[in-house]
């Protein structure tokens, strides 16, 4: 991807050309081609959950749109929501709540930029790959209490300062787990982790903190049994009770991006990424990022729903001492190494 980049740059450069037309040019290609496959990816992830909880609950599920097991059932859902009203609480502060979801969406589809589809197949291999997506995936949280204060609706409030609260404070142990597979390659970039992993895969010395990894990420996707901020029994629908129409929409496009954001990273870290036998790298590693997702979902239609209380006992007084003691050991092991 970089060396068409720099192939691309360089025709330019040899005609005289400004610098700045190729990097606008690229630039829109490559957020159009991000936007395309996620909003492909979600109408998939939609469909294939509502296929999952029916097969979980024995029942059919999506059958009737579009032929074969309702597959447009999604496409038809995305419609609906485009032609829907959108409508804006009176009191509401109407820029704040406008930008809300938007903040929570660029802040997902940010994150695409450094996760390596394959061999050369990413964006932008940064040498502080890891620590750019920590940072980014930290505005979620900023969206969140906009959408809550911005609707001037006390149950929107609550429902965004306990997903802030929540995602703060899983975030914790979530970066700590990470840190064990940084210190054993000794690099933030998500490559440089991949290829690490040629003999073997990191979940097997990391298994401790891809648990961990993966118990946090659920927490951060706010999905069950970890989706008090939107219990719907209490706060009706949480932070963004007052949206509607393609408003709501992007919300729902955010959470499941992340999803795929969160299990990819996964699947980078401790899964070996492209590693594989027999098929090309980029179908291994899309394989091992919707089994993560799989497990997700899977996991949503068996749990009940955790209480406020230990929600947060889980995240600070389980899950962030076994990070920090998985680290620990990590770091004896290297040093007993040399």
């Amino acid at each position: 991807m970089e060396g068409l980049q720099e192939s691309f740059y360089g025709a330019f450069e040899a005609q005289g050309l400004p610098l700045f037309i190729p990097q606008l040019i690229v630039m829109v290609v490559v957020a159009t081609a991000v936007l395309i496959f996620v909003a492909v990816s979600v109408m998939f992830m939609v469909w294939w959950e509502r296929k999952i909880s029916a097969h979980i609950q024995v029942r059919f599920g999506p059958m009737r749109v579009g032929g074969w097991h309702g597959w447009a059932q999604s496409i038809a859902d995305g419609i609906k929501l485009l032609i829907k009203e959108d409508i804006i609480p009176d009191g509401a502060d109407r820029l704040v709540f406008a930008l809300a979801p938007m903040v929570v969406f660029a802040a997902g589809l940010a994150a695409y930029v450094i996760i390596p589809f394959g061999p050369g197949l990413i964006v932008s291999d940064l040498n502080i790959g890891v620590l750019f997506y920590i940072s980014i995936s930290s505005l979620t949280v900023v969206g969140i209490i906009m959408a809550g204060w911005s609707s001037n609706n006390k149950y929107a409030v609550l429902g965004a300062i306990r997903s802030a609260a929540q995602a703060v404070s899983y975030e914790v142990p979530l970066v700590v787990s990470i840190l064990g597979v940084i210190m054993t390659v000794g690099s933030l970039s998500m490559t440089k982790i991949v290829e690490a992993q040629q003999q073997m895969w990191f979940v097997v010395p990391q298994l401790l903190g891809f648990l961990i990894y993966l118990t946090a990420a659920i927490a951060e996707c706010n999905r069950l049994p970890f989706d008090i901020p939107e219990a719907e029994s209490e706060l009706v629908a949480g932070f963004h009770v007052e949206y509607s129409g393609m408003r709501f929409a992007i919300f729902f496009l955010a959470e499941y991006a992340n999803m795929f954001t969160v299990s990819a990273i996964a699947a980078a870290l401790f899964l070996g990424g492209w590693h594989g036998p027999l098929l090309p790298g980029w179908l291994w590693f899309l394989l091992k990022t919707y089994f993560l997702i799989f497990v997700m979902m899977w996991l949503r239609w068996t749990l009940a729903r955790l209480r406020v209380d230990q929600l947060m006992n889980l995240g600070w007084k389980f899950l962030l001492p076994l990070a920090f003691l998985n680290m620990g050991i990590t770091g004896l092991i290297l040093v007993l190494r040399g």
